[in-house]
């Protein structure tokens, strides 16, 4: 028995030193990945950070540098496989290693799931799953040749219950949930640790700059950005931080936020009833009711 504990406690063990680590950020040009690279700069890593903004990627280059840290920029569009693999190759042979990974990148979309076009299904699809598969299958084969090694995973709060004019994102997040438990699962006895994150409503730039559908939306897209600011609770910074420890103690499942830990234990104690306790169909049955109140 002392054994087993024994193990099961080296087993949980998180990151506790980033100094000399070489970390990998996507969608470092923003939001919480560039709060990431400046909290990461602080302890003392080296970084290798992409986006497919180059404006916003030597902003955060001009932060984390300025203290003397060792940071590559590449402008990479995650939802290109070949992009990507490439990018891993470039790192690796700038850095001679790699310990941490977080698949970051990913952006919004808004419409229903009658109104969207395949082609907009396609593009979230490719950035927010496929951008994480390839950031994942890409580097591993360098982080089995570190020591200890962790890979970020980010979904959403709508990773963990969906919500109507969310189809195509929650698609892709609960995408990201599966991919990643399934692999801190495979990878268990590895030196490589694995974390999903769900953040809640994070202060970024995120439905800003999502793709709202028309026709299948009442509201414009000014009018979302407001709602969204206004629910927005947790900075970036906080989120970043809050990863951070997340990695420091090796947690599974990394929750930001009141709100998506509200959602989370709702969604697992009331699966099957959770969008009345939320009340996400109320606006959707109000609006058919109007619908239908003003046929002839």
């Amino acid at each position: 028995m002392q054994t087993v504990t024994k193990s099961l406690r080296t087993d949980r063990r998180g990151m506790k030193n980033f100094s000399g680590k070489v970390a990998v950020i996507t969608g470092a040009g923003a939001g919480i990945g560039q709060a990431l690279a400046v909290q990461l700069a602080e302890r003392g890593s080296s970084l290798a950070l992409a986006d497919v903004n180059d404006t916003g990627l030597r902003a955060t280059r001009a932060m984390v540098t300025a203290a003397g840290t060792v940071c590559s920029t590449h402008v990479v569009d995650v939802a290109d496989r070949a992009a990507v693999e490439a990018f891993a190759a470039d790192v690796f042979q700038e850095h001679g290693a790699v310990h941490l990974v977080v698949n970051n990148a990913g952006v919004a979309m808004i419409n229903t799931a009658e109104q969207i076009a395949y082609a907009d299904l396609e593009w979230i699809m490719n950035i927010n799953f496929w951008g994480v598969v390839y950031g994942t299958k890409a580097f591993l084969p360098y982080l089995r040749k570190a020591d200890e090694a962790h890979i970020v995973n980010v979904s959403s709060i709508l990773g963990l219950v969906s919500a109507p004019l969310s189809s195509a994102y929650s698609a892709s997040k609960f995408a990201v949930r599966g991919f990643t438990e399934a692999l801190k699962f495979e990878l268990a006895g590895s030196p490589i640790n694995v974390s999903v994150v769900y953040p809640g409503g994070i202060k970024t730039s995120i439905t800003k700059n999502s793709r709202i559908g028309e026709g299948g939306v009442a509201k414009s897209k000014q009018e979302i950005n407001a709602e969204f600011d206004e629910r927005a609770i947790t900075t970036a910074e906080k989120a970043a931080a809050a990863i951070i420890r997340g990695i420091e103690r090796n947690k599974r499942r990394i929750l930001i936020g009141s709100d998506a830990k509200l959602a989370d234990w709702i969604g697992r104690h009331f699966p099957g009833t959770y969008e009345k306790i939320m009340g996400l169909e109320k606006e959707v049955r109000r609006r058919a009711e109007e619908r239908a109140a003003s046929k002839p």
